[in-house]
């Protein structure tokens, strides 16, 4: 999900607004390349294990990430960032911390988190804030922060990069970030929990499957999740169908699909749900002006009978870590008959 957000900027910030913030960017990021330089000449001698730079040299912990680059470490790390809310999750149900996080989308451990600073995001990495805070490693997202591998390298920290596409991809983050950390026996642990609740809900999901679309998007802008995204993926674990399964995939974000309005109305789903990454009751409002703006939509009977439903974005506009039953279990509840 969280890549499809790069989209609906793309998308919404078309023109001559959107080049005027690419030149600013391009302007600054030197600026702050260069004060995160300086901060690292200060921090290289005294960062620990995880602060050569490169992934390629030995050490008593080895890991693969998701981009098949082999990191290592002479010991677990300690000082942890964070770019995802779903890494910041696996972390602390393993029982660590971090020292550095994302910004809160609801769906931070808020208690355990309200005082450790903000870095910016997976899109919006703060190179100098980061080089303050002296890591060991970054868990960083592949392939959005794939490019900044050398930039992190380079104030004395290793990246890791993995994502959460698939309850697969976040049972495969929790098994590594494990087996980095030195916990892969609470690693062991979550996983069988995890599992275990999985199958009951398998079990008591609904035989008559109803046909949903999933919608991703902010005011003005709507995406449809297809089944190899993680809402795809979340639903399918739910017993629900994917009725935009057939849609032509964006190039760029293969996992969504243009939501075409003529489309939507021949397939009829049964269900609507709306996912978003920012203010839910405004994306809720926006849709609603949307469809009540073109006919066509008045024509669902999911929208005339009211089956909409605007999903909590701690658990859907982002990676959910550990809390994939909640959110498979929310999703069997709604779609219960």
């Amino acid at each position: 999900m969280e890549a499809v957000r790069r989209a609906i900027d793309t998308m919404r910030n078309a023109g001559a607004k959107r080049q005027e913030r690419d030149q600013a960017h391009t302007a600054s990021r030197p600026l702050l390349i260069i004060a995160a330089a300086m901060t690292a000449a200060g921090l290289l001698a005294g960062c620990s294990a995880g602060a050569a730079s490169g992934g390629e040299q030995t050490g008593r912990i080895a890991v693969t990430d998701f981009a098949d680059r082999k990191v290592t470490f002479q010991a677990a790390p300690s000082r942890i960032v964070a770019l995802g809310n779903g890494e910041v999750d696996i972390v602390y149900a393993l029982g660590a911390s971090v020292v550095g996080r994302p910004e809160d989308n609801g769906g931070l451990l808020k208690e355990q988190v309200a005082d450790v600073p903000v870095v910016g995001s997976v899109h919006t990495v703060d190179l100098e804030k980061i080089a303050s805070l002296k890591p060991d490693v970054v868990l960083g997202n592949y392939p959005i922060n794939s490019n900044d591998v050398p930039l992190l390298e380079s104030i004395g920290s290793k990246i890791v990069l993995t994502q959460g596409n698939s309850i697969a991809d976040i049972k495969q983050q929790i098994q590594l970030f494990g087996k980095l950390l030195e916990r892969e026996e609470k690693a062991a642990e979550l996983l069988a929990k995890l599992d275990g609740e999985l199958a009951e809900l398998k079990a008591a999901a609904s035989e008559n499957a109803p046909r949903v679309l999933m919608v991703y998007g902010a005011p003005g802008t709507y995406l449809a999740a297809l089944p190899n995204s993680l809402a795809g993926n979340l639903l399918e674990a739910a017993g629900g169908r994917n009725m935009a399964a057939e849609f032509p995939r964006l190039q760029n974000y293969p996992q969504y699909a243009q939501l075409n309005t003529e489309r939507v109305v021949e397939a009829s789903p049964d269900v609507i749900m709306i996912m978003t990454h920012g203010n839910s009751e405004e994306v809720q409002k926006g849709f609603v002006r949307e469809m009540e703006g073109n006919p066509a939509w008045n024509s669902l009977a999911a929208v005339r009978e009211g089956r909409i439903h605007v999903l909590p974005a701690e658990l859907f506009g982002t990676n959910p870590g550990t809390r994939v039953p909640e959110a498979v279990k929310l999703l069997t509840e709604l779609l219960a008959p």
